[in-house]
Formats: structure tokens, sequence, C-alpha cells
């Protein structure tokens, strides 16, 4: 699930912002880079600028840099929910890839660049209950952090216990009540200055064996609906709360189609004719109205055309309008 930060003026050229980020010791530098490489989606042109670095002290410094120049910038994840612009980004894309990860307990401590299901791994195999349901979830820990990832009954959130991120420069520690998570939100949404650089987390004991049953069983599942070779960003809309849903809308959905308080954006995309929808080489899958992918040689215009598409006709038809789960970029 990937992260970004507000961007600046972008008028400085960014050969300098280029040559000061290179001299930066353990910051691995790149131009020019197919955003389309990076973005499990396979869309979208390429970056003037990518910086990655697994040292945090770095990843301050390259932060720094480009605060100072006149140019735009981002943090970015792994690109899993990623759709980035057929243009490219005239900017600079900045990646902490910390990949760091011990248990000690009942605790585990992990850096934002660890893939979650490395984390998932490592929690079943040390006997811990609750990430076990997250199975098959791609991206790296900070966006599962920033977008409070989850599925079959757990999230994230449960189980964190501190967060470390950097703002401005200066480290800091939230604990799971300062990082205000809510449904697939994290106030490192609301405050994207925040970049997360590590956490702590907290499970129960569980029953390895067990746990790791039921992770195979979710991974068969996931690769069912999102095959691993599939170019998509998964379920691209959020699912809506039933509690926040007008009584008006909540009237027409079956309570069978209520799930876990939630009913899926599936539901109101597949009232309005979404399965088999096709713009160029961007297809939604003829068996889930909710997964959109690239079928291709998709491009983004593509993307926006139909997801805006099914916004409008769910918005006419109930009164309401998905949100989206991906991030933009361009």
């Amino acid at each position: 699930m990937p992260y970004t930060l507000a961007l600046t003026n972008e008028t400085n050229p960014l050969n300098s912002v280029g040559d000061a980020l290179a001299k930066i010791a353990g910051v691995t530098l790149e131009r020019e880079v197919p955003l389309s490489r990076i973005a499990r989606f396979g869309i979208g042109g390429p970056t003037a600028l990518m910086a990655d670095t697994r040292d945090p002290s770095a990843f301050a410094a390259a932060l720094d840099v480009v605060r100072a120049h006149s140019c735009a910038w981002m943090v970015l994840g792994g690109g899993t929910n990623l759709i980035a612009e057929d243009a490219g980004y005239r900017g600079v894309i900045l990646r902490f890839r910390g990949a760091r990860l011990s248990v000690r307990g009942g605790h585990i401590w992990v850096e934002a660049g660890v893939d979650l299901e490395a984390l998932v791994d490592a929690s079943i195999d040390s006997g811990l209950e609750g990430l076990h349901t997250m199975k098959r979830i791609p991206g790296w820990v900070g966006g599962a952090i920033y977008g409070n990832a989850g599925a079959y009954g757990h999230s994230i959130h449960e189980f964190v216990e501190q967060v470390q991120y950097l703002e401005n420069g200066e480290a800091h520690t939230a604990d799971r009540s300062a990082c205000q998570f809510a449904y697939r939100h994290s106030a490192f949404k609301d405050h994207k200055d925040r970049i997360v650089i590590a956490a702590e987390l907290r499970l129960p004991i569980g029953d390895a064996d067990k746990l790791r049953q039921r992770a195979t069983e979710i991974q068969q599942i996931r690769d069912a609906k999102y095959p691993p070779s599939m170019r998509c960003a998964g379920s691209i809309f959020k699912n809506f709360l039933a509690a926040q849903l007008p009584g008006t809308v909540l009237d027409q959905v079956p309570a069978k189609a209520v799930i876990e308080g939630k009913v899926p954006a599936a539901w109101f995309l597949e009232q309005v004719g979404a399965k088999g929808m096709r713009s160029g080489d961007i297809q939604v899958a003829d068996y889930h109205a909710n997964l959109i992918y690239n079928d291709g040689a998709g491009t983004s215009a593509d993307f926006r055309f139909i997801v805006d598409d099914l916004k409008r006709r769910v918005t006419e038809k109930f009164g309401i309008t998905p949100e989206e789960e991906v991030q933009y970029v361009g």
C-alpha cells in the first residue's frame, strides 16, 4: 500500500537535485525510471529521479535535499496501490527500503521497507496470531500501516504498539492512539509529511500449525481472485461501512451482502453493470466487479475513464460515491 507527500514548486532544475542526492552515502539514485517498472499495475511514464536507501539517516538527508530545492517530490512504498500517469512524473521519488525485522516474544520490530508477506510469514513461524489473515496482501509494511491494511477480520492497527516516523527532518514516535487508525485510514494519510520508518507490533500467542493452515487457505482464495501474475492493485474501491450508509441505501442491500459491518463496494458496482467493462487494455474482471486490471498495454487514461464512469454510475443510482484505495502519481 504507497504513501504520498505534498508537492513543492517545480521551477528548480532537477539536475542540481540529482547531483546533491547522489552525494549522500547510502543513497542509490536512478534517472528517468519508468513507473510502470515499480507499479504492480504496470502503467506509468518515467519519473525524473528516484532515490532509494535502506539507511534512515540517509533517507532523512535525502528529504532535507528535496525540501531545500523547489522541485516536485514524493515518497512511495512498494507500488502495489500505485496508478502512475502515462506522462510520468517530473520530480523526485524517494523510497525508504529498510528491511530489518526482529521477533522477541510476542513483539515484532519491523522497518517500513519489509514486504508485508515477509512480516506475515515471520509472525506465523513464531506462533503469533492475527497477521496470518493478511497472507498474500502485497506491498510493504510502511504502506500497510499508512492505509491500515487488513483482511478476513483483522487489520494491522490491532497489533501496532508504536510507529517511528520522520517529520520535518526529526524522528518521532506515535502510539496506536496517536496514529488515529480507522478503516483503511491512519493519521499518516492526513499528515503526508509524516513518513513511516518502523513499527513495533504486539501479537497474541497462537498455534503456528493452525495459523499456517488458515494462511494457506487464504492464500489459495486470494491467488484465485488476484493471480500473482495479474497486473492489478487488488480491490480498487474501499468497501462501505454499513453504519455510515444512508438508511435509504442500506435498505436496498440484502442482509447477506453485509459482511463484518461492511457492504462490499463490489455489490454496488455489480448493480451498475461493472463486470466485464473495458477501455483499451484496462479491464474489469468478469467475476469480480471491484477488480480492475491491466490486460496488456493499459494506460492511466483508460484506467481513469473506467473509474470515473463507475463512480458516476453508482452515484446516480444510489446517491453515494465509491472512494478509490489506489494512490495517483503525476
